[in-house]
Parts: structure tokens; C-alpha cells; sequence
């Protein structure tokens, strides 16, 4: 069984990737001890559990694919009910792990478990419900996992609150406060007397995901305002819900500074840029993160980017125009093709400039004319080519995002080539080719 501390340890100093974190293998020892009396189900959404006197206190529920091994694990530590769960947050792989805990209380005769959340929780999962066919669409291509369905129904919660509330549970005193950073929903849990923080999403290992471009608005700005207050609490373990748990009062506040840091640099820059009245291009090309925070092992950007970060700030200031003229009443995406394409000499000559391209490590440029090409032609060769570059656009992403988009452009090439326009045909023809990145 490994040692998930000293695991933790050789991953915080960079001797260690996250690699067996995610590839699930910890959940095969089931619940782990990660300090007195509070236990880690290392799950893709992280799960934690304190017994108490009055019962079990958790902080979020993990996904669906795991609930039932959840369970067990739960059940292989305590028979004890279930007192209170807390979501960190509304998004799914925190939220689905209460139905056996649900059915067990009514089969027992017993009253349910408590859920507690943050009030803006409740029309989160209302919106959910409302954009089903949209979150589907969007985390197929984000997580490559042509085979994902969005669920329908959702656990709400029982008692929610504003900015904060104080839990008291079997002698337990847990202290939850509100904050915005990757959701406006996200709640964090401090329990002072065991020098505890529970953190939610606020830190995952990698760079702050603020900048998710398929999903709603992000608050880096808050999120480190957040940052900055967890790190005076001198948390001595820091929980968080993706990734390993962070040990020791100055390894902790390091962590989380480090992160506040990054998201400063970031917003400072990109709001003095806003304020000069540059475009959002200007600002996309003059923006730089500080070098020696993207290489710490903790913030590399593996999931979110920088760039988009930025785009996300712009998008709460500066709205979605993006001061080119141009775009304020666009064409339409093919006419445009069809134009350049004509001035080109033909979408096979932008297929092949962008295969040349692509070659010589011109990525962004690439990109940009294997999309005009397929979008002004459904020549196979055009799309063979359109393959051949998001294909290598992928391979050097850095961040899950990245790579995601460009793999499913890929897909949507080659069931193109394939002859096949429904996304179950695509499944069928080229779901082998998928995989899920975490």
C-alpha cells in the first residue's frame, strides 16, 4: 500500500509525478489516513471523511463512477451513519456519492444525511438541468470521452448558507466560508483544533483553473484574495480536491501564496493593459506569467493555461467584444473560408500551407488555416490534413483543455472521412481513438 504522506512529500519536491495519483490505483487500498482521524478517498474528485461522536462528518462526495466503491470503502472504516456532507462545490465529480448513503438511511428507517452548501449551489444545478444537452457536448470534447452522458438529477442540498457557517458535530467545531474562484458556489472548510483545511478546487496541483474556455465564468481575482486568507489560518495540512494533500505550516502557506502569486501577476497585468485600452490580442500577446511559479511542481500548468485565464478577466470586465471591428458583426465562418480560399488558390493549397506550417512548429498559424480549409471544403485531403495538425497541436499541449479540443477536432475530421455526420456514429467509428485525461 503506499504511503500516501511520503507520497505526497516526494510530489510537493517535484521527485514524484502525480501519475499513480491519477491513474486511480490509490483507491484500491481504499480510504486513507492523512492525519489523526481524518481519512482521504483519493478519488478523481477527492473525498474526505472524519468520524465523529455524533457520526460522519464528509467534505464532498466524488463522482459518479466511483460512488459505489466509495461506499464500501466508507463502509470498510465505519458503520456509522452519515451526520453531515459538505459540497465544495457544484460541479459533478463533487457530488455524486450520497445515493447509497440516501438509500441505506431510508432503508434503516433513519433520517437522511445532512447535505450542506452555498446558497449560489441551488441554481447552479438548476442551470445544469437547463443546459444538459450543452455540459454533454462540452466535457465529450474537454475530457476526449466521446461516451459521456450529463445526468439529469442531482442531490441537493438541505441547509445552505451565505458567507459562513459553523458546524458543530459530535464535539467537532468545523468552520465553512464562502468564496469565488473556479465556481461562485465554493464553499471551504477549516477545522481549527486539527489545523485542517479543506481547500475544494481553490488548489488542485496545477496552475488555478480560471480560465476554462468551454465553461462559465471564472474569479481570479477572488481566488486569490481566497488564497491569501487560507494561508494565515496556519493550516498544518492542506486537503484539496484534486491531487495529493500538501503537510506542514510553511509548505502549506508556500502553496497557497505561490498560487495567490500566479493569479496576480496574471490579473495586475491584464487590468493595467484593460485600463491603457488595449485589445484583447495586444493584451493576449503582452501578458507573462512569472517563470519560476509555472515550473513548480504544484502549478504547472497541466489543466488550465495562463492565456486563458486572461481571457476569462477580459470576459468579466471588458464583456465579449475583443476590439477588432471586424468581429463585432462577423461573416459567417464558411463565407470567410470560402473568401480566403478563393484568394488562396484553393482549400487544398491553405491545407497544405498549414501542414507545412505545422511542421516548422507554427502551431497557432497552423491551426488557423487548417480550419479556414476545412471550413471552406469537404475535400477528404483537406481533412486529412486538418487531422495532421490538431494532431500535433494536441501532442504539444500542455494543459488537459488544450488537448481536448484539438483531439476532437480530429475526431470531427476523421468522421468526416468516415462519412458519418451524427455524434453516435462517431462514437461507434472512432471511440477507440478517445481516451480520458485527467
Amino acid at each position: 500500500m503506499t504511503d500516501i504522506l511520503e507520497y505526497a512529500d516526494q510530489a510537493w519536491s517535484g521527485d514524484r509525478s502525480l501519475r499513480e495519483y491519477h491513474s486511480g490505483a490509490l483507491r484500491e487500498s481504499g480510504l486513507h489516513a492523512v492525519a489523526d482521524g481524518i481519512y482521504m478517498w483519493p478519488a478523481f474528485g477527492n473525498v474526505y471523511v472524519l468520524p465523529t461522536e455524533d457520526g460522519l462528518f464528509v467534505y464532498d462526495t466524488g463522482d459518479r463512477r466511483t460512488a459505489d466503491d466509495l461506499y464500501q470503502a466508507v463502509r470498510a472504516l465505519s458503520s456509522a451513519p452519515i451526520h453531515t456532507a459538505v459540497y465544495s462545490h457544484g460541479h459533478i465529480d463533487h457530488i455524486f456519492g450520497m445515493g447509497r448513503f440516501d438509500d441505506e438511511a431510508d432503508a434503516d428507517g433513519r433520517t437522511r444525511p445532512t447535505v450542506v452548501a452555498q446558497e449560489a449551489l441551488v441554481p447552479r444545478f438548476d442551470r445544469y438541468r437547463l443546459t444538459a444537452g450543452y455540459n454533454q457536448a462540452i466535457n465529450r470534447r474537454q475530457f476526449q470521452s466521446p461516451g459521456f452522458t450529463w445526468p439529469a438529477s442531482y442531490r441537493y442540498p438541505d441547509v445552505t448558507y451565505g458567507e459562513q457557517l459553523t458546524l458543530t458535530i459530535g464535539g467537532e467545531r468545523i468552520e465553512l466560508f464562502h468564496a469565488r474562484g473556479e465556481t461562485d458556489d465554493a464553499t471551504i472548510a477549516w477545522i481549527p483544533e486539527r489545523k485542517a483545511l479543506f481547500c475544494g478546487d481553490f488548489f488542485i496541483w496545477s496552475s488555478p483553473n480560471a480560465g476554462n474556455p468551454q465553461k462559465v465564468q471564472r474569479y481570479a481575482h477572488e481566488w486569490s484574495q481566497a488564497l491569501k486568507r487560507m494561508a494565515a489560518l496556519g493550516a498544518e495540512i492542506l486537503l484539496p480536491g484534486h491531487g495529493l494533500p500538501v503537510v506542514g505550516v510553511d509548505r502549506v502557506r508556500t502553496t497557497l501564496l505561490e498560487a495567490a502569486e500566479l493569479l496576480d501577476a496574471i490579473y495586475g497585468r491584464t487590468l493595467e493593459l484593460m485600463n491603457s485600452g488595449a485589445t484583447l490580442d495586444q493584451i493576449l500577446q503582452n501578458v507573462s506569467t512569472p517563470t519560476h511559479l509555472l515550473e513548480r511542481p504544484y502549478l504547472r500548468p497541466s489543466y488550465d493555461e495562463p492565456e486563458f485565464v486572461v481571457r476569462n478577466i477580459w470576459r468579466l470586465y471588458g464583456g465579449w467584444y475583443d476590439g477588432n471591428p471586424a468581429e463585432l458583426k462577423p461573416a459567417s465562418r464558411s463565407s470567410l473560408a470560402q473568401e480566403l480560399a478563393e484568394l488562396a488558390g484553393g482549400a487544398d493549397v491553405l491545407a497544405r500551407r498549414a501542414v507545412e506550417l505545422v511542421e516548422n512548429g507554427e502551431h497557432r498559424l497552423a491551426g488557423h488555416l487548417a480550419q479556414f480549409a476545412a471550413d471552406s471544403s469537404t475535400d477528404p485531403a483537406v481533412h486529412e490534413a486538418r487531422v495532421r495538425v490538431f494532431s500535433q497541436l494536441e501532442q504539444a499541449a500542455t494543459s488537459t483543455m488544450a488537448k481536448g479540443v484539438y483531439a476532437w477536432a480530429t475526431v470531427e475530421s476523421r468522421a468526416a472521412l468516415a462519412g458519418t455526420d451524427t455524434i453516435s456514429e462517431l462514437e461507434s467509428k472512432v471511440a477507440d481513438t478517445m481516451r480520458w485525461s485527467v
